[in-house]
């Protein structure tokens, strides 16, 4: 069986740099860089992360539809986590029209809805069975964070994020994907990742999960081992329920909390690993991983080939991974 080829990018809009990580002007042809680095990746499965749709600054290119072309994905969604415009400042401008998760796919080339956009995207050459996506508030304060092209730190406000899962038709059965690009901000990436396992508990197993976490070392796959154990207890939900009811009421007496035997623990899927271990960041100097392929239900035995290599465009490289599945 020929092992499939999984990816994970994160393109900084397709934003070309130069060899010491500086930002070169695009060309004409804005996808060009883009198509090429999608094209040498020759993925037969892809996330991506920080992907334009129709902005300016990128030259209104459709970058998931770049992408499609350049790897002959079979199907694909976008997921945009928001539409509007980048702001130095303020992060985003949005556009009011479209406050919330809108999902583009391959029935949406050549209409009128040319709004900018921007989130994220997962790419398919194998038949897809199922598609579900969903979209994370962002964490009421950001960070300082070195931004490409800046010296010294920038403030930079979060912004919402967007998960896309896919059912795939792999050569042994179904298995689940899931790309995302979680928040910046420490704890709020964790419970957004968290949210993730127990989103796609009722998808077929094996599952892998894809993206820029914005996390380190074992802090992934520890997350998604123990994600039941942060899921909110039904008594506890009813206790608040409870409370409210007596604040309404103006202070009526509390009915007594139930007694309860010891907790039983939740089910968990145990056996997260990672796929790949390697820097990814900053691309031309590569120091931490911040990328990650994680896998459950797959043995180590299935993991091939490992690969970061570098291109043309975004600070981030491509994580890719051979994997029987």
């Amino acid at each position: 069986m020929s092992p499939l080829r999984i990816a994970t990018f994160n393109l900084l809009h397709g934003q070309p740099l130069a060899a010491d990580g500086s930002p070169l002007p695009y060309p004409d042809d804005a996808g060009a860089p883009l198509h090429e680095a999608i094209t040498a990746l020759d993925a037969d499965v892809l996330a991506l992360q920080e992907v334009d749709r129709h902005q300016p600054r990128s030259g209104l290119t459709d970058q998931t539809a770049v992408a499609a072309k350049a790897m002959g994905a079979a199907d694909w969604r976008f997921a945009a986590a928001l539409h509007g415009r980048p702001a130095p400042v303020a992060g985003w401008l949005r556009d009011p029209a479209r406050p919330g998760l809108t999902v583009y796919g391959p029935d949406e080339l050549g209409q009128d809805d040319d709004r900018p956009s921007y989130g994220t995207a997962l790419l398919s050459r194998l038949p897809v069975r199922h598609w579900r996506a969903r979209r994370f508030a962002p964490a009421p304060f950001g960070l300082p964070l070195r931004v490409a092209g800046r010296r010294g730190l920038t403030p930079v406000p979060d912004e919402p994020r967007a998960a896309l899962a896919a059912v795939l038709e792999g050569p042994d059965g179904p298995f689940t994907v899931v790309a995302t690009h979680l928040s910046f901000v420490p704890g709020w990436n964790m419970a957004q990742l968290a949210g993730i396992r127990r989103w796609i508990a009722d998808l077929p197993r094996p599952y892998l999960v894809l993206g820029d976490f914005n996390l380190v070392g074992p802090v992934p796959r520890t997350v998604l081992g123990g994600a039941t154990a942060l899921d909110r207890r039904p008594a506890s939900r009813q206790r608040l329920r409870e409370l409210r009811a007596v604040r309404r009421a103006g202070g009526a007496q509390l009915p007594p909390r139930r007694r309860r035997g010891p907790a039983e623990p939740g089910p968990r899927l145990r056996g997260w690993h990672d796929l790949a271990r390697t820097p990814t960041y900053p691309s031309h100097r590569p120091a931490v991983q911040f990328d990650h392929v994680l896998a459950v239900g797959l043995p180590r035995t299935a993991v091939g080939t490992v690969a970061a290599p570098r291109v043309a465009v975004s600070d981030h490289r491509p994580l890719l991974v051979e994997v029987s599945i």
